[in-house]
């Protein structure tokens, strides 16, 4: 009894932090769950030396873990025990779902039903319809079992051939399935996953469980629901697939073209591996951080163009991050339509708001100014290039988790900048178009109207 008034007490007080501001809500919740984690990597056994993390490093670590990153200043195979890979299991498993999508799943199973404010909360960061919000939770669960076991279920058995024990197998297979799916960029196994460069058992389902998460739960849905009827997808979903499939295909033709004659990546590899590498690297890139090649090897021209795929990342409500794909779609289509003196942005027969244009516009404007200030802040913390810092801070803001290596020599103050850039990038985007678009109002009196000029 006094355990059901405390959840109700407890209910009630988010939902009256919800209706004043759920942008509040959701950054409140994912520090505290952050918080949480960096307790539990505190504690001595959680490493595998028995001592204390340093704060900066178990701080860092449940932030990547829990915003589905992939950045790390130790390494996770080997300075963590069990019970500290367990806990950065967790903190992937719970930051992949979405803590507003948690929210209402908490919410169901407490009060066997999804309130009013869990419903706004998640239709606010799915961009779904209020009755559509009990589909969406129902499609989240069956999505994020279903992918991670068959995940768990291909890769446990090349484990197995590998020669590893079962126990071994069934723990690395279960790691790498939720590593995969919530393009987390975690890897336990020792050696990492350069030696499977070749290895199409190994990359393939990578390749096609980083797709499934990065591409969005709400796309998932509607597609799930209408794949009879392509023409019955939402605007959402045909923008979401064509974008990410048109960066894809880019990537998976630009990085070889790149790399294909450096001896430290694709040109000491047969041509199956630069086939597989490829693959691999047309979508990790933009939200899973899993890599077979040594980004620090890559020439600075490859390094560029993932500056750029990483700052778009994948799709809305995903596992991925950055500023999502339709923030793209929605960018560049209002530039085609001002070129050619349309009036109205439009896409598939339909006609995209203004105020969806602005939205992204702000998207856009808020991410560059986060990467620019981080930027400034790492070249005055350190003595490294440019290129280098950019890419480690496009990859933090956009929660990929792809490193050239300096993350672990970096000075403290410069690990607290990409914690606070990891926070920012996962919730950042989310919250500020929630509250933007909570603010929107219409006014009776409106100025007159003159235009400045632009260019």
């Amino acid at each position: 009894m006094e355990t059901r008034t405390l959840l109700r007490g407890l209910r009630d007080w988010i939902d009256r932090i919800a209706e004043d501001s759920p942008a509040r809500l959701a950054l409140l919740v994912f520090a505290t769950i952050i918080a949480v984690e960096t307790a539990l990597l505190s504690l001595p056994f959680a490493t595998a030396s028995g001592e204390r993390a340093p704060f900066v490093d178990a701080l860092f670590t449940a932030t990547s873990a829990v915003c589905v990153t992939g950045l790390v200043t130790v390494d996770t195979a080997t300075y963590w025990a069990p019970f500290g890979q367990v806990v950065i299991l967790l903190g992937i498993a719970i930051g992949g779902l979405g803590v507003m999508t948690l929210a209402s799943i908490l919410a169901f199973a407490v009060s066997r039903h999804i309130g009013l404010t869990q419903r706004m909360l998640t239709a606010g960061e799915t961009k779904t319809k209020l009755g559509q919000v009990g589909s969406l939770v129902t499609a989240v669960i069956i999505t994020a079992v279903v992918v991670e076991s068959a995940l768990a279920l291909v890769l446990i058995p090349r484990f197995l051939t590998l020669g590893e024990s079962l126990g071994s197998a069934v723990w690395h297979g279960i790691f790498m399935a939720l590593s995969i799916f919530n393009n987390a960029g975690f890897v336990i196994l020792p050696e990492g996953l350069e030696p499977y460069t070749g290895d199409w058992w190994m990359v393939l389902p990578i390749v096609l469980g980083t797709v499934l998460g990065a591409i969005g739960f709400p796309v998932l849905l509607n597609v799930a629901t209408t794949w009879r009827t392509p023409r019955r997808w939402s605007l959402h979903a045909k923008m979401t697939l064509t974008t990410y499939l048109l960066l894809t295909l880019g990537a998976a033709i630009a990085i070889p073209l790149f790399e294909w004659s450096n001896p430290r990546t694709f040109g000491s590899l047969p041509l199956d591996e630069k086939v597989l590498s490829a693959l691999i690297y047309s979508v990790n890139g933009r939200s899973s951080g899993l890599s077979t090649i040594p980004v620090s090897d890559m020439r600075e021209a490859t390094w560029f163009l993932q500056d750029a795929l990483m700052f778009v990342g994948g799709g809305t409500a995903s596992t991925g991050g950055g500023i999502k794909v339709t923030t793209l779609a929605v960018l560049v289509l209002a530039i085609l339509a001002e070129a050619r003196g349309d009036r109205d942005v439009e896409a598939f027969r339909r006609r995209i708001p203004g105020d969806t244009v602005r939205l992204a516009v702000a998207v856009a404007f808020i991410g560059s100014s986060l990467v620019g200030l981080a930027t400034l802040l790492l070249l005055q913390l350190t003595d490294l290039r440019l290129d280098v810092i950019l890419f480690e801070v496009i990859s933090a803001f956009a929660t990929v988790g792809l490193s050239t290596g300096i993350t672990p020599h970096l000075p403290p103050g410069a690990k607290y900048v990409l914690v606070a850039l990891m926070y920012a990038g996962r919730t950042g985007t989310m919250t500020v178009a929630a509250a933007l678009a909570l603010r929107s109002n219409r006014r009776v009196i409106r100025m007159p109207e003159e235009r400045p000029s632009i260019g």
